[in-house]
């Protein structure tokens, strides 16, 4: 017969359906990254979406990248590629397409994937939709 010392140090241990817990909340927020991640950061890399543009507004206002907004220049707004990636965005609904530089942040509403400047929008024939869906393509 063995003795036990009423001393003797027991590793705590959790019990067993707060580690499934566990194990499911951690495997539940790798799923939910996973899924935010949409671009792969390289040059050939692709969403698809919502564009929208911004315009009268927003002109002659600081951007996120610091220079002023030109609503006539070919720039537009991303959530998380850097200042000074070339994109091709390219309007599912009729096939015209443009270069644009990433120089602001955002579209800041669900289902956009980006902002284009009011002559980015003319060249792709959505100012009178306002909203259109969109490809976007990282060139660099």
């Amino acid at each position: 017969m063995t003795m036990r010392s009423p001393d003797a140090i027991r590793e705590p241990s959790l019990p067993r359906m707060a580690s499934g817990l566990q194990t499911w909340a951690l495997l539940g927020a790798l799923a939910l990254l996973g899924g935010c991640s949409t671009f792969g950061g390289g040059s050939g890399s692709s969403e698809t979406g919502k564009a929208s543009y911004y315009g009268d507004r927003h002109h002659g206002q600081r951007t996120a990248s610091g220079e002023r907004f030109d609503q006539n220049a070919l720039t537009a707004a991303h959530r998380t590629l850097p200042f000074g990636t070339r994109v091709r965005v390219t309007n599912l609904n009729n096939e015209r397409s443009v270069v644009l530089r990433i120089n602001d942040r955002g579209p800041f509403v669900r289902g956009r994937v980006i902002d284009v400047s009011r002559a980015a929008a003319v060249r792709l024939d959505m100012l009178r939709a306002g909203v259109v869906p969109v490809r976007v393509e990282a060139l660099d």
